[in-house]
Parts: structure tokens; C-alpha cells; sequence
């Protein structure tokens, strides 16, 4: 199993807000923190927005804050929401063309590890992903800490 770049992106994006805390972050910022396309970053951005995960606020005095404390984000519920196709192999999915499917045993044999591997996650919490890690992180990221 593979999780997408969206799916990386949105971790990191939804990290770098946690470590922020109250302070706005805007997408160039997190684009040049972590190297990655700042367009790329923006439909990312867009996505956790519609979601309810962070809310983008524009103007001058705008930017991204969480819109839920980091405890009230759970890593299983954001992988689900984010990855397009937990399909491990083709017969989990719709369009299944696979002719040994009626008598292939992998469906629920990968079905079963998907759901162990969902299951785990549903134990963390975005807080999880900070722990004593918050002030590395912060030098790690460049940031200013404002809660210092």
C-alpha cells in the first residue's frame, strides 16, 4: 500500500498548522518549509478546507489556521477523508475485471490488513504526530515560536 503525495502533503500541511498553534501560517511559506509546489500545496490547502480540517482565511491579514484542536483530528478519519482509492488491488473496486475473483481468497485476506492498517491510525491523533517533537520540529521547520 501507498499513500499519495495529496495525502503526504495534507500531514504535512495539517503539522505545520499544529506546531503554529494560534499563529496563521500561509501556503508559500509551508510550500518553501517543505519544498514542495506551492500550486501543488494550494489544491491540498483548497481539499482541507472543504473538509473542515483548517480554515483559509484570505486578504492581507489572512492565512490557514486548524479549525480543530490537533487531539480532535484523528489519522485514520483524515486518511479516509483524503485518499482517493484504498482500493489495495483491482477487486476492490468497481470496475473489477479480475476473472479469478469468485474463487480468490486476496480480496479478504487485503481487506482485513487494510482494515488493521486503518484501525491503527484510528488511535492517533494529529497530537500524536507532535509529542515531545514540537520543539525539534519548530527548528526544523524555521519557525518562530510563539508560544516561548
Amino acid at each position: 500500500m501507498r499513500l499519495t503525495h495529496f495525502t503526504d502533503y495534507s500531514l504535512r500541511v495539517l503539522i505545520y498548522l499544529a506546531v503554529k498553534g494560534e499563529e496563521r501560517a500561509t501556503i508559500a511559506e509551508i510550500a518553501e518549509r517543505f519544498a514542495i509546489s506551492r500550486n501543488h500545496l494550494m489544491k491540498v490547502v483548497q481539499e482541507l478546507n472543504r473538509l473542515g480540517y483548517l480554515h483559509a482565511t484570505r486578504g492581507k491579514h489572512g492565512g490557514l489556521l486548524l479549525n480543530r484542536a490537533p487531539d480532535e483530528i484523528p489519522l485514520g478519519g483524515l486518511i479516509r477523508d483524503i485518499e482517493p482509492d484504498l482500493g489495495l488491488v483491482e477487486c476492490f473496486r468497481d470496475d473489477n475485471g479480475c476473472v479469478i475473483t469468485p474463487a480468490c481468497r486476496l480480496k479478504p485476506i487485503l481487506g482485513e490488513a487494510l482494515a488493521a492498517f486503518v484501525a491503527v491510525l484510528d488511535r492517533y491523533t494529529l497530537a500524536d504526530l507532535l509529542g515531545q517533537q514540537r520543539a525539534e520540529l519548530i527548528t526544523l521547520l524555521n519557525i518562530e515560536d510563539a508560544a516561548s
